[in-house]
């Protein structure tokens, strides 16, 4: 008697979820070319998928960072501090590659004026005043309004509180923890379908017409992330690690990088980062805290964002910038970057502040953001690729390179 071949769905389900992930790009792309009006109608399956993904990631932030420093012991090591300079550096380095190469490969701008509804800072000080009252954000608003750096106050706050606790009420926190955990597992099971219903529809609703007039500036902007993602990560990494570092490059472009490319939104993918650095085995009191915590500050590519089109806007206008102002304009916008949202199109809203180094009018610069959105289709979401793929990369370095030195 032969045996039964084993159905599609069965084969599907046992494969991995990157190739999931890569089929249901594929089906969202024969969609919206065969059928658009079909894939229109698709469009609530990656709205629901995000939403679920944007829904789980404040509750799981809060849990985890609270639970793991509750139930840290005295003298158990963390690797923070590593990962934060790994974090700047890298935001620094994206900006300043973004510099060389927009003075290498100057864009122009048809600067046409819309009416956006939007409110950019008006100086770093507005940039900082903003980040601290986050930090002093009531604990059910930043819930409510996914304020990551206002949920990792309270949660480092009530998980040093907790740590004088029981050791019961530790265990039930660990058991939210876990609890918490499984949700966010069984949502993140659902990517397949979510990408699937985002490409559909994007593709449907955009396809890649308005584009067409920005290919320059959209290859400057790809070129720079693209070669901070393969170039300099890697270099910083080997340099962290001194071996190979291109086998967790990928790794974590692929795992990481492919659905922050779909969601559009570093927040949303906080759940898909944390659950791989679970399987790459790293430290869970260090990861639980640093992926949510890359996720508000390690911006390399908003960082390159800012620089590129602001130096696009003062190419069109015909200012001279000399490297000092080309400098400035890199702490600037690495600064700005670990100010920017952790949604999509958060970093767009920053290019003013840059602008304002040039004595470039708002009245411009919110024009430079128009275009920003037009091509935000592409840029936005290689930007949160780089993101939140980095992410995992430097937190995976860190814990890495911490276990070499105790071996």
């Amino acid at each position: 008697m032969t045996d039964t071949p084993p159905s599609l769905f069965y084969r599907l389900k046992h494969t991995s979820l990157v190739t999931q992930i890569v089929i249901g790009l594929i089906a969202g792309i024969l969609l919206a070319w065969l059928a658009p009006a079909g894939a229109l109608s698709v469009a609530f399956i990656g709205k629901l998928f995000v939403s679920a993904l944007k829904a789980v990631a404040p509750i799981l932030v809060f849990v985890l960072v609270m639970a793991s420093i509750a139930n840290h012991k005295h003298g158990q090591e963390t690797h923070i501090r590593p990962i934060l300079v790994l974090y700047l550096f890298g935001t620094f380095a994206a900006a300043a590659v973004a510099v060389v190469a927009s003075m290498a490969f100057p864009s122009s701008l048809v600067l046409v004026t819309q009416d956006i509804p939007v409110s950019a800072p008006g100086g770093i000080s507005e940039v900082l005043q903003s980040l601290l009252l986050s930090v002093v954000d009531n604990p059910v608003s930043a819930l409510m309004n996914a304020n990551f750096i206002g949920i990792l106050a309270w949660a480092i706050g009530m998980g040093i509180a907790i740590r004088h606790a029981g050791d019961t009420t530790r265990t039930v926190l660990n058991d939210l923890s876990n609890g918490v955990t499984v949700i966010v597992r069984v949502v993140i099971r659902f990517a397949p379908l979510g990408i699937f219903g985002l490409v559909a529809s994007t593709l449907a609703t955009a396809g890649f017409s308005a584009l067409l007039g920005y290919l320059h500036l959209l290859a400057v902007l790809i070129g720079c992330m693209l070669f901070v993602a393969l170039v300099v990560n890697p270099l910083i990494v080997f340099w962290k690690l001194r071996r190979n570092p291109y086998p967790l490059v990928f790794l974590c472009l692929r795992e990481s990088g492919i659905t922050a490319f779909f969601t559009r939104s570093s927040a949303a993918n906080i759940p898909v980062n944390m659950a791989l650095s679970e399987r790459l085995g790293l430290h869970e009191d260090t990861y639980s805290v640093s992926i949510p915590l890359g996720a508000t500050i390690n911006m390399a590519g908003a960082a390159i964002t800012i620089t590129v089109l602001t130096l696009a806007a003062v190419h069109t206008l015909g200012i001279q910038v000399d490297l000092p102002t080309a400098f400035l304009l890199s702490v600037v916008a690495a600064v700005c970057a670990c100010g920017a949202s952790g949604v999509a199109g958060g970093s767009l809203l920053l290019i003013p502040l840059a602008c304002s180094l040039f004595g470039i009018p708002s009245e411009i610069a919110m024009q430079v953001v128009a275009v920003g959105f037009i091509i935000g289709i592409l840029q936005d979401s290689a930007e949160t690729a780089l993101n939140s793929s980095t992410d995992v990369l430097f937190t995976a370095a860190a814990c890495l390179a911490k276990e070499d030195q105790t071996a």
